[in-house]
């Protein structure tokens, strides 16, 4: 089954799976799609998971987001890993199991240098800046 968008203002196109399985607790899986793109030379695809999956059954997609290149023609495949710690989850072919999204990206030109330009942030990270505001 080929992606598609569940809105007209949706920014990802569901993904189905193309088969079966079941995912114990703390359990993943490659699950298939049944989908190839090709995608022109500037832009790529990320397979992000599905929220409703993620808060209701706690599914979410492992490597999230997974890049599709342009130049890759392969099946697209989900990995899906269960975080309920009690619940398995089962697939079926034809499940939304994840959404793709389409966009442009830039290509950087890296440059070795001796420094880095200083910045109001500096090397404060991971937390820095607290939860709340």
């Amino acid at each position: 089954m080929p992606p598609r968008y569940a809105h007209s203002d949706d920014a990802g196109a569901d993904l189905f799976a193309a088969e079966s399985a079941v995912l114990q607790p703390g359990e993943r899986a490659l699950i298939g799609t049944g989908v190839a793109i090709a995608l022109p030379e500037g832009y790529a695809a990320f397979v992000v998971p599905r929220s409703g999956l993620a808060a209701k059954h706690g599914i979410t997609v492992v490597n999230s987001p997974g890049t599709v290149d342009a130049g890759y023609r392969g099946e697209i495949k989900v990995t899906l890993l269960n975080t309920d710690r009690h619940e398995p989850f089962r697939v079926e072919a034809g499940d939304r199991i994840a959404q793709l999204i389409i966009t442009p990206v830039s290509r950087a030109v890296f440059v070795p240098v001796e420094e880095l330009p200083s910045s109001v942030r500096g090397e404060a990270g991971f937390g820095s800046t607290g939860v709340r505001g």
